[in-house]
C-alpha cells in the first residue's frame, strides 16, 4: 500500500503533535533537574534518591532530544517531497510502519539490517 498526499499530510500532522509533546516534555524534565539540583539533601537516602531521578532525567532528556532530531530530519523530508522514501535503498517506506513510527528513515528491511549490525545507520552516525 503505498502513501497519498493525504497520508503524508496527516502524518505530518502527527509529527508535529509529537514534537510539541516531546519539546514540553523536555522543559519540564529541565525545570525537574533544576528543583532536584537545589533541593539540599541531608542524608546519604535522600542524596541516593536525588542521584538517581538526576539519572532518570538526563536519560529521558538524551531519548527526547534523539527522537526530537528524527522528527525534525522526518518533517523536512516531507517540505523535501522524499517523506517516505528509506535513506538507504530508495524503496517505499510502507504505510504501515509510517503510521507506527513516522519519524522513521528507513524500511523495515533496511531498518533490520542496521539492528543486525549488516549496514551502518548513516543518520546515527552522523
Amino acid at each position: 500500500m503505498t502513501q497519498t498526499s493525504h497520508d503524508v499530510q496527516r502524518l505530518g500532522e502527527k509529527l508535529r503533535e509529537q514534537q510539541a509533546l516531546l519539546e514540553r516534555n523536555m522543559l519540564t524534565a529541565v525545570e525537574q533537574g533544576r528543583q532536584a539540583a537545589a533541593e539540599a539533601t541531608q542524608d546519604v537516602a535522600d542524596q541516593a534518591v536525588s542521584s538517581y531521578q538526576k539519572e532518570l532525567l538526563f536519560t529521558q532528556g538524551t531519548t527526547g532530544h534523539s527522537q526530537l532530531s528524527q522528527i525534525r530530519l522526518a518533517l523536512e523530508r516531507i517540505r523535501e517531497g522524499s517523506y517516505g522514501e528509506c535513506l538507504h535503498c530508495g524503496n517505499p517506506i510502507g504505510v504501515r510502519r509510517l503510521e507506527a513510527v513516522p519519524w522513521t528513515p528507513y524500511c523495515i528491511d533496511c531498518q533490520e539490517k542496521i539492528e543486525n549490525g549488516e549496514i551502518e545507520d548513516p543518520v546515527r552516525a552522523a
